[in-house]
């Protein structure tokens, strides 16, 4: 190639990216311009749209918006979304509030590949993404009236845009590294930090608005929250979890690694208190809902789960028998009754309960130890579980079925029928129990009762007791063989010993050898008063235990009377 045909190709190329730069340099001077010019009007558009969209209940704000025309990228700084509570109380008189209200602060939203001459002249608003980096989100809950005026047709969200724009459409929503706060009126019911919430495939137009494969206009909505930590508010227990996922799409919600720590070990816990109080140490694996209603929840701040699954779990509670009983009456915390005081109706249709030890421990000051029950590999499920009015009229009953182990070897069935409308919280319970050897129980009865049981096997046993808080009545039968105790004391040095003349005296006199089944054998119709201080499971074992009590002949020797509650 000669020098003249060199320099004439070199001189081309040099014009071709002179006018391409020029090209490039006009562009971005252009969309520097429009940038500039349409800052006003999108910020006028967004502030009225968002107005416009909920009936003038929201109104945003933000401190800049920066748009770029060539990569399509908008971001707004110091960005927040607020009530006007003005607005919300008139929609509350006539019953069309929401029964969620939010706020949210947050310092960047992005927008990416925003196509602004799309959205102005065509009417269409079609995003690739929206990104919340490190919001604040305050969910706030009332209880609220809903119009029954069925003639009246609620707007659809496309309805309020029309006017405006024909369609939205976002790939996705991403928030990340959320703190969200939730609240019911203006108490705090719960705080989480590091909350992501991922909305896919958001479509609002004349047709998507009618399109029931999607919620809250989108295809998925799933949310994630990792390794959350807080401390209770007494400073007495940390709260931690592994994982939460969840997909309001598939209408399922997953918790693995859920503990609920004690700050301090058994005694010292206690007596941090003045008077006893249950010391809790929870570890679930895995607790899983199905079928759960977000669009319910939110829409009228009821929930209903079609179905829990809980375990494998490990339950350890205690209880310290050194201070005196609180002055509160313990019925108010049977289960049932618990259930009335959850501040939002609920529905769960069952609770499936799988691999779940549960020890219940109890401290005696004079043999200062600590007598342990455990029911190991709990399993069952829990039918009905509600306090939902509507649901009440026609189905006021929760139903359990339930079996265990026993100490590990005594494997135990129980059914409880629970009266989740009656005043006196009634309930029944029946059960059965298969043979055992019963030195199992020396556990308990060393530490807390100081007798040990030298021998005897459990053929079998059952129970059916009606009860409510004011006591229990019903009957025992407890079929045994070969039964034997010494009665436990201690020498000048602390160290146990067996009280020879009482445990002969027991044995020879009071202890029957056996009961067998038969036309012979003792079948003990049980009455037992409740004390107020006496809990859910206090007053189903102490029934049953007063039951075995008269079967094997002691029933003459009056059982030991719970304390004087602390006086308030």
């Amino acid at each position: 190639m000669d020098k003249q045909a060199f320099y004439r190709k070199r001189k081309f190329w040099y014009w071709t990216g002179g006018i391409v730069g020029a090209i490039i340099i006009l562009l971005g001077i252009a969309a520097l311009v429009l940038s500039a010019k349409w800052k006003p009007t999108l910020t006028t558009k967004i502030k009225d749209g968002v107005k416009e969209a909920s009936k003038g209940l929201y109104h945003v704000d933000f401190k800049d918006i920066h748009l770029n025309l060539l990569t399509g990228t908008a971001v707004l700084d110091s960005i927040s979304l607020i009530p006007d509570t003005n607005v919300f109380n008139q929609l509350r008189a006539n019953k069309e509030a929401p029964t969620h209200l939010f706020k949210i602060k947050l310092a960047h939203l992005k927008i990416s590949r925003v196509g602004v001459l799309t959205a102005y002249f065509k009417k269409k608003v079609a995003l690739k993404a929206i990104i919340l980096d490190k919001p604040s989100i305050d969910m706030i809950y009332h209880k609220v009236s809903k119009r029954r005026d069925a003639a009246k047709k609620e707007q659809t969200l496309y309805e309020l845009i029309s006017k405006s724009l024909k369609s939205i459409s976002i790939g996705q929503i991403k928030v990340q590294d959320a703190d969200f706060d939730y609240y019911n009126g203006k108490q705090k019911l719960n705080a989480v930090k590091h909350l992501s919430i991922n909305v896919k495939d958001v479509l609002i137009d004349s047709l998507s608005q009618f399109d029931t494969t999607r919620v809250f206009h989108s295809k998925n909505i799933g949310f994630e929250l990792l390794g959350y930590q807080s401390v209770t508010k007494d400073k007495m227990y940390t709260l931690k979890l592994d994982t939460i996922r969840g997909s309001v799409t598939g209408k399922d919600l997953e918790i693995r690694g859920f503990k609920m720590v004690p700050m301090h070990p058994k005694l010292a816990f206690s007596r941090k208190y003045s008077a006893q109080k249950d010391r809790y140490d929870l570890s679930f694996q895995k607790i899983s809902l199905a079928g759960i209603d977000y669009v319910g929840l939110n829409n009228n701040g009821e929930l209903y789960v079609k179905e829990v699954n809980l375990g494998p779990a490990k339950v350890d509670v205690f209880m310290n028998r050194e201070l005196p009983p609180p002055n509160i009456d313990k019925a108010r915390n049977f289960p049932h009754v618990a259930l009335r005081r959850l501040p939002i109706s609920t529905v769960v249709e069952r609770l499936k309960i799988a691999k779940v030890d549960v020890a219940y421990g109890e401290y005696n000051p004079k043999t200062k130890e600590i007598g342990t029950i455990k029911l190991s590999g709990l399993n069952g499920t829990v039918s009905n579980l509600t306090n939902d009015s509507a649901r009440l009229s026609s189905q006021n009953h929760a139903y359990a079925d339930l079996t265990t182990y026993v100490m590990g070897v005594a494997q135990m069935n129980v059914k409880i029928d629970f009266n989740l409308t009656a005043k006196n919280a009634a309930f029944q319970y029946k059960g059965t129990v298969k043979g055992f050897d019963l030195k199992a129980l020396n556990a308990i009865s060393k530490p807390l009762g100081q007798i040990a049981i030298e021998s005897g096997k459990v053929t079998s046993a059952y129970f059916d007791v009606s009860t409510n808080s004011s006591g229990s009545k019903g009957v025992v039968n407890f079929f045994y063989t070969d039964l034997k105790i010494k009665m436990l004391g201690e020498d000048e040095d602390g160290k146990e010993k067996k009280k020879g003349l009482l445990s002969f005296l027991a044995n020879t006199i009071l202890i029957k050898d056996d009961n067998i089944p038969g036309e012979k054998a003792r079948k003990v119709t049980v009455i037992h008063e409740r004390v107020p201080q006496a809990s859910f499971f206090n007053l189903m074992w102490k029934t049953v235990f007063k039951g075995m009590r008269e079967a094997v002949g002691i029933g003459i020797v009056p059982m030991k009377k719970m304390p004087e509650p602390k006086k308030k």
